[in-house]
């Protein structure tokens, strides 16, 4: 009977657990649907309350002359502005994009900045644009950066008042119940609106006086409401209107050279040459080879002096402009070997002679070349010789010498 029991007790604990674990399944059947359910009330109230769509603003363009800053044009995005140097920003220098899909702000641009634009100059005077800068140029009785004292000196030098064609009437018009006068270019207003006179403006004095840069490589000759470069004798003006350029006389056969002279163009001119060699003395003389070369004639084998004599001596010429910038080459001499025979292991330059020895010095450029070199600058107009000798030595034992006479034709011009 004890067993019978343990048998039920077992069966009823089967029917137990079946019986949970299908109340179990029921409930997770129960619980898939009501998630289903769920997810199907979401989309439809998904459908039927659609996401608003993304608002943003029209495309910016900098504005010219100017820089933009910022791509995005979305909702409370910002974009900003600037101008480059010179000008300055008018309106909006930052702009947002509102809900509304507009921007906030004013449309930017960028305007040259006017010293001029605020009238600095008073009574009568006319104002002259600078870089960043203005000048006043006042009228006979004022004076001051803005004209805003009374003069108590004479009149400028800048105004012409002998010839009348440096004067002329004022333009003027009725504007606003008052009288608007103004000149033409390269005149400024001298005087009231009412008794006024247009007077020349002197570019020539007026770039001079503010220490600018020079209008005219030479001179500059002031015209009626103008000016024009011109340039000195035996020079002409280049197509910039304020350059010269050498007339090169002897090229152009414009030069009065005779038979047995050459030709060298200088600066501004020409110079007739005939280079001579030195007279005999001794046992040295020498013989002509070229216009421009002389050569030692053969040496007494026992004339030791004759032997020590410039072998060659050469002439050259050049011309430079005045205060050269150093320092400066200006001659190159080397040697050359004769077919054949060993050429010099070792060379030594010098100045051997002339005027004005502290302006050069000789310095080898490489093995078999010397180069004569300005050092300090030369004030034309002067014509200079300086004698630049070349020695030759094989195993420390000389050789030869050579020497070329250099003669510098200096202009009193900078060009």
């Amino acid at each position: 009977q004890s067993c019978l029991s343990r048998q039920q007790l077992l069966a009823a604990i089967r029917q137990m657990q079946q019986l949970l674990k299908g109340q179990e399944t029921r409930f997770s059947e129960g619980l898939r649907a009501m998630r289903s359910r769920l997810s199907s009330l979401h989309s439809t109230l998904a459908k039927a309350a659609p996401e608003a769509p993304t608002v943003s603003c029209p495309a910016l363009q900098a504005p010219t002359d100017g820089r933009k800053f910022g791509t995005k044009y979305l909702v409370e995005h910002e974009v900003h502005f600037t101008c480059d140097l010179g000008f300055q920003l008018l309106g909006s220098s930052t702009r947002m994009c509102q809900a509304n899909g507009t921007w906030s702000g004013q449309e930017p641009r960028c305007e040259e900045i006017s010293e001029c634009s605020s009238s600095p100059c008073q009574n009568g005077g006319t104002c002259l644009e600078g870089l960043n800068q203005f000048k006043c140029l006042c009228p006979q009785q004022w004076t001051g950066a803005t004209c805003q004292h009374r003069a108590q000196t004479a009149p400028p030098t800048w105004s012409v008042r002998d010839d009348p064609a440096f004067s002329r009437q004022p333009r003027c018009a009725q504007v606003a119940q008052a009288q608007q006068c103004s000149c033409d270019p390269g005149f400024h207003m001298n005087g009231t609106a009412a008794n006024g006179l247009c007077q020349d403006l002197n570019e020539c004095e007026v770039f001079q006086q503010d220490g600018g840069p020079r209008l005219c490589a030479h001179s500059c000759v002031n015209l009626p409401g103008s000016f024009r470069c011109s340039c000195p004798s035996g020079y002409i003006l280049l197509g910039d209107g304020k350059s010269c350029e050498d007339i090169d006389e002897c090229s152009l056969s414009q030069d009065n050279c005779t038979g047995g002279s050459t030709c060298i163009n200088t600066g501004g001119g020409f110079q007739c040459v005939t280079p001579e060699c030195p007279l005999a003395s001794g046992n040295v003389s020498y013989v002509k080879t070229s216009p421009f070369q002389c050569e030692r004639n053969p040496c007494p084998m026992e004339s030791r002096t004759c032997h020590h004599a410039p072998k060659t001596i050469s002439f050259h010429y050049l011309s430079l402009p005045s205060r050269l910038l150093t320092p400066t080459p200006l001659f190159r001499m080397a040697t050359v070997a004769a077919p054949g025979r060993p050429g010099p292991d070792s060379l030594r330059f010098g100045i051997a002679g002339g005027k004005s020895r502290g302006h050069f010095v000789v310095q080898r450029s490489d093995r078999h070349t010397g180069e004569l070199i300005l050092v300090q600058s030369l004030q034309g107009p002067q014509t200079i010789q300086v004698d630049v000798d070349m020695s030759e030595y094989l195993d420390r034992v000389f050789q030869a010498k050579h020497v070329s006479k250099i003669t510098l034709f200096v202009s009193a011009y900078e060009f």
